[in-house]
């Protein structure tokens, strides 16, 4: 059994799995201020609270978009564990060719998602993931890492338009009643969630037409199902592709295979 942890900017999203079976996939806020033995206690929990024993995980990986975190988080995993945690970057073989500028910027989160794509859609492929940022990645007909797009985060695009408004209330991310909304609220939820869906329909639409051909789409990330099912087009949802990626690269590593 392994244990995999991503770091993310709003949440830590932590899952065991062995072979293909995904045990369970739970969150953690992010928080830089807590150290690695108040994490650990938190792992631990979840793990009691599945019923898994330490001693039936042979090892651990992390992928990581908050750097401040890494190590705190790997030392947090090793102390429950008492095994080496694998981090997602130089040095760990994703058998994914990145075809960018600058191929050691693009995030873990974003690589391992295209690692767990490849395997389970035909190319070319587009991932959506929607977390702090919203981000679109572009897997093309040869499987290689193309490109992308990075926009703000639905939850993030929120909280930027009643900061620096006057007059617009703070509310929950749900459905509004129509898309034609009759009250500040009922406009605010349009706006942000049809606005969104709308969004990422249009930037499908914009890659197809860029790279002449239609491609497979899946949508993963915290609201992914809050947003996704607003989309007209018909984009599967897979909330643990994330971790799917980081069992996949696991065990290109792992010295036992």
């Amino acid at each position: 059994m392994i244990l995999a942890i991503d770091i993310g900017n709003t949440n830590l999203t932590i899952g065991c799995f062995e072979g293909e079976q995904i045990y369970f996939a739970e969150r953690l806020s992010t928080d830089l201020t807590r150290t690695d033995l108040e994490y650990a206690v938190s792992i631990k929990t979840i793990l009691e609270l599945y019923g898994i024993k330490e001693n039936r995980i042979r090892g651990g990986i992390i992928s990581s978009v908050v750097p401040p975190l890494t190590n705190v988080i790997a030392q947090a995993a090793k102390k429950v564990i008492h095994r080496q945690i694998k981090v997602v970057g130089p040095g760990v073989k994703t058998g994914l060719n990145i075809h960018m500028d600058q191929p050691a910027q693009v995030g873990s989160d974003r690589i391992v998602n295209a690692v767990a794509a490849i395997e389970a859609y035909e190319a070319p492929i587009i991932v959506v993931d929607l977390g702090t940022a919203t981000t679109i990645s572009l897997i093309d007909e040869k499987k290689n890492y193309a490109g992308g797009m990075i926009l703000p985060g639905v939850a993030t695009a929120l909280e930027a338009l009643t900061e620096k408004t006057s007059q617009l209330p703070k509310i929950s991310i749900e459905q509004p009643r129509k898309a034609i909304g009759k009250n500040t609220v009922d406009c605010m939820k349009s706006g942000i969630i049809y606005g969104s869906a709308a969004c990422i329909d249009g930037m499908i639409d914009r890659i197809e037409d860029e790279i002449g051909q239609k491609a497979s789409l899946v949508a993963t990330g915290g609201l992914a199902g809050t947003i996704i099912p607003h989309c007209k087009k018909e984009i599967p949802i897979d909330e643990t592709l994330l971790l799917k990626g980081l069992q996949l690269i696991y065990n290109r590593n792992d010295e036992k295979n």
